[in-house]
Parts: structure tokens; sequence; C-alpha cells
């Protein structure tokens, strides 16, 4: 066992790429599912704040995805959080981190910060490229030089080369990189290639497509085993230097139980609400809560005693049917009289309908799918007391949604950011579009396990 304060010379590497589409997700999947069929215990992280991708890795892994997104947190919890992840439930052999988008785009307006490159050097990670080869021929290596080169504090320690046409077109990119230094550790064909199947907010999620998933993750551990040399990827993890800093720990986070008793608090899940971070959950046991899973779409009541409720993120929008049909435990949300905390899909959830179809009828607002992605990180600050917040509380957090509320705020918003108003505190709801990670913020949990001790 790994003390959490001790020095941990955890093996670990960045799954990176020069932009989207490269095939990120596809390798790390692949790379996951692969050293754990060799019986290694691997730990799956996330650069950014994709839900989707670590649903994912935490079917490929056996273990909790996770994410290290340096906006939502701050970059003093990105190494604690990864020493947390990678020692729960048991210490890992070595932790696999996916990039998001290219390697050096980060925040828009804030230059490198909550880039991949910038999670690299804060967790002293080497990178193994992902290059999507198409059409490239010797190019293929300034692409490569170039990335290496445009901020040294990354250490690019190896490529995986995608989607090669042919056994003369691998030879010739092998042979260029070779002019450069950088090994090639994997060629994937493009005949050979894996994929999930994706919608309007990228992969469908892992809970909505069990069988087609673990088929998939299956396919992609055969791929990678096959194509990719695992023993020099490994080699390159080790070269990773040791975490120095001590791991995260909810309990502490959160200041210890908030009383005596221990609150049900019920928070939703299943196909429909599948958009949630593992802090979030432990955090509110930390804090003294009896938390307890539900499925909106399957459970006819909340869990019993249920005394707070949480309503993460997910596609309520594919589901309305079948979440309109369950009209006992809408009626029962609607009355509710505990504290409710909804993040996008609950906001949805919790209004009066969505696309025309009833819903809990909690918020006084219409919902529909619009042509329009949302999708951006925000500086927030609470607009009024709330059971999670305190008015004037500055927050960080993410958008990604493609549908619209009637009318956009309440008379009491749960949020400002960039001089508008946004979401509703209604009663001892708070409810919005606003996606945050409670490990910034753990009173978070503790207030609302306060609120529902009261």
């Amino acid at each position: 066992m790994v003390s959490a304060d001790a020095p941990w010379a955890l093996p670990r590497l960045v799954v990176a790429a020069p932009a989207s589409g490269h095939g990120k997700t596809t390798l790390a999947t692949g790379l996951l599912a692969a050293l754990r069929r060799r019986g290694l215990a691997v730990s799956p992280h996330k650069v950014g704040p994709d839900y989707i991708d670590p649903g994912y890795h935490a079917l490929a892994a056996g273990r909790p995805g996770r994410n290290l997104d340096p906006w939502l947190v701050g970059e003093e919890r990105i190494v604690p959080l990864l020493r947390h992840g990678a020692s729960v439930p048991t210490p890992a052999d070595v932790a696999v981190v996916e990039g998001v988008m290219g390697l050096h785009d980060g925040a828009v307006g804030h230059r490198s910060y909550a880039s991949t490159a910038h999670v690299a050097r804060l967790i002293a990670a080497p990178v193994l490229l992902v290059l999507d080869t198409t059409a490239q021929g010797r190019s293929a290596a300034a692409l490569v030089l170039g990335m290496r080169a445009f901020d040294p504090g990354v250490r690019i320690g190896g490529v995986v080369l995608n989607r090669v046409g042919s056994p003369r077109h691998e030879t010739l990119l092998r042979d260029a990189l070779a002019e450069v230094g950088v090994p090639v550790l994997g060629a994937v064909t493009r005949a050979a290639e894996v994929t999930a199947p994706s919608r309007h907010l990228g992969l469908v999620p892992v809970a909505e497509r069990a069988p087609e998933s673990l088929a998939v993750v299956d396919a992609l551990a055969e791929l990678v085993g096959s194509t990719v040399d695992l023993d020099a990827v490994l080699a390159l993890a080790r070269t990773a230097p040791p975490l120095t800093v001590p791991a995260w720990d909810p309990a502490v986070a959160v200041g210890g139980p908030a009383g005596g008793d221990r609150p049900v608090v019920a928070v939703a899940g299943g196909p429909a609400f599948t958009f949630s971070y593992a802090e979030t959950t432990e955090l509110l046991a930390a804090a003294g809560a009896a938390v307890v899973r539900f499925d909106p779409l399957r459970d006819p009541a909340l869990p019993a005693g249920a005394r707070a409720v949480v309503v993460g993120g997910g596609f309520p929008e594919v589901h309305v049917e079948a979440l309109a049909a369950n009209s006992s435990l809408r009626a029962e949300l609607a009355d509710f009289e505990g504290p409710v905390v909804a993040e996008c899909a609950g906001l949805l959830y919790l209004g009066r309908s969505l696309d025309g179809v009833p819903m809990c009828g909690r918020l006084d607002h219409t919902a529909r799918m619009s042509g329009r992605l949302t999708l951006g990180y925000r500086a927030a600050v609470a607009a009024a007391d709330s059971p999670p917040h305190r008015a004037g509380e500055p927050v960080r957090g993410h958008e990604f949604h493609r549908t619209t509320t009637d009318p956009g705020h309440g008379d009491r918003p749960a949020w400002r950011w960039d001089g508008g108003r946004h979401g509703f505190v209604d009663g001892r709801v708070h409810a919005s579009y606003l996606h945050t990670h409670w490990a910034a913020h753990p009173s978070a949990a503790r207030r609302l396990v306060e609120a529902a001790g009261r």
C-alpha cells in the first residue's frame, strides 16, 4: 500500500494528438484494456471536463474514470487528484491519461491553460502522441518535430501511427520519424480501426449500450495489444519521476461529517443521467451522507428516506418518452421538500416539458432541442444563497448542451457570468446548465448534507 503522503513512483503517460479526431480515445481505451489483460491495475484519467470518454475508460480499466481539469479544480489539485484516483480502490501499477483536443489547445483566451500539455507538465508525464497519418508521408515527422519544439516543457516520448494505409506507408513514416529521433511504438492500419458510435454531443455513453460497449472495448484491447508495443509503452511510463505531492482526501476536503445522522442523498443515474464526477459522491459520503443511486427511467420512487436529491447531466432528450412514462417519480420530485441540485440534464428534467413531453414540473420553464451547440468554460459567481452555494461564491464550470430553456433563468438566478443571469434558485432547488467539479469547492457537498439534515 502506498502512503498518501510519501513520494510515489507511479508509472504514467499522457495520450495526446495534434488535433481532435486522430484517435486518442481509441488508443487510450484500448491501451487501458490491453494492459489490464496483462494483469496490471490501470488507473484511467481524462484531461478536460468530458464525461463520456471516462465511461469507456472505466469499462476498460475496471475502476472509475476520473478527470484532470485545471480550469475546474485548479492547478494545485491536479497531482493530488491523480494520486487519489490511482490509489482507489487499490494502488495502480500504471496511470493512463487521455488528452483533450490538440496537445496545446487550452481554454480560449488563456493560452495553454487547461490544455493536455499543461496537465502533462503538471504531472511530469511523458506524452504518447497519436498521429492520423492519412494523406501524410515524411511531413508527419515535421509535424511531430513542431509539436515537440512548441513547448520544451512537454516530453513527447513516442508516437503511435494511426490509419496507416499500407506496409510501404508505415515504413516511410517510421523512417521519417527516426530521422527526428522520435520512436514509433505502434501502427494501426485504416482497415483495423475500431470506433464507438457517436451522436450530437460525442460518443454514445457506455450506460446506454452496455453489451455493445463491452464488445467495442474488447475489440480495442485486441487491436492495441496486436499493434502497439506494450513493453515499450510501459518503459516510457516508468520514466516519469516520483509524485511528491500528497493525495487528495475527500474527508479532509469536507472537514469530516457534517452531523450526527446519515441523511440519504439520492443521486440520479442510469442511461439518461450518465454525467457525473466520481469525487461528487465521495465528497457527499465523506460529509456524512448515505449516498443511494436511483434511475429515473425505471425506479417508481426515490430511495427510501431520501432527504436530498442530486440530478446531474446526461441525455434526457434521448429518453424523454421513458422519463415521462415514469409519472410516479415525476410527481414525487415535483413535491419533494428537501434540497435538490440539478445540472444540465437535471435542469431539463425538473422543468415543465422537454420537446413538448411532460417532465417533473418542479421548475417553471420549458426546454427544447436547438440547432446550436453551447460549449465552453465559464467563470461564474453564485447569484443567490442555495443549498450548495453561498451568494457571491466564485465557481468555475463548463457548459455542453444543444438545448435551451424558456425562460433562460428564474427571478432568482443560480449564476451570473459575462454580464448575464443563468439558471434557477427556487426554494431549495438549485438548477442550471453549468457543470461543476465539487473537488474545487467541497463546501457544496457539506452544505447539501447539512441542508438534508435540516
